[in-house]
């Protein structure tokens, strides 16, 4: 009986040690999968916006400190809707500043139009972004294209 005892505890424990390390296998995935990019740098949000398909002009960037309103209303709540089908969620950043750096993009099918891809970015992190053209009756989509 003793026997059947410690072999059950070795098999619980194995199961503990296996469990544990399938665990810790996933979250590191998990967290690989993500942004890669450290977007703090020109060259990381360069990065960034060329994994998703865009090439850009580095020499057009942008940037400007924005303050994130306290309430999505309005075609901001439009924009985030967007946003939420991007994977990305303005609602957990109200009332933040953050950075938003806007970029020419030179690689986009309306080569008639001017278009720009805006980041907002906190820290290391992209919060949100698009890609708009400037014409009067222009156009606003995602950063991902649809076969991301």
């Amino acid at each position: 009986m003793h026997k059947t005892g410690e072999s059950f505890t070795k098999k619980k424990a194995l199961t503990i040690v296996l469990l544990t390390a399938f665990i810790l296998v996933s979250l590191i995935l998990l967290r690989s999968c993500g942004q890669k990019e450290d977007v703090s740098t020109l060259e990381g949000r360069q990065a960034f916006l060329l994994d998703l398909g865009w090439e850009i002009d580095a020499e057009s960037e942008e940037v400007r400190k924005v303050q994130l309103p306290n309430v999505l209303e309005g075609s901001l709540a439009d924009y985030n809707e967007m946003q939420l089908q991007q994977g990305y969620d303005l609602s957990r950043h109200l009332g933040e500043t953050c950075d938003q750096y806007t970029y020419r993009i030179t690689n986009h099918p309306e080569k008639e139009q001017t278009v720009l891809a805006t980041l907002y970015v906190q820290g290391h992190e992209v919060i949100a972004g698009d890609i708009h053209s400037t014409a009067l009756n222009g156009f606003l989509h995602g950063l991902k294209t649809e076969q991301d």
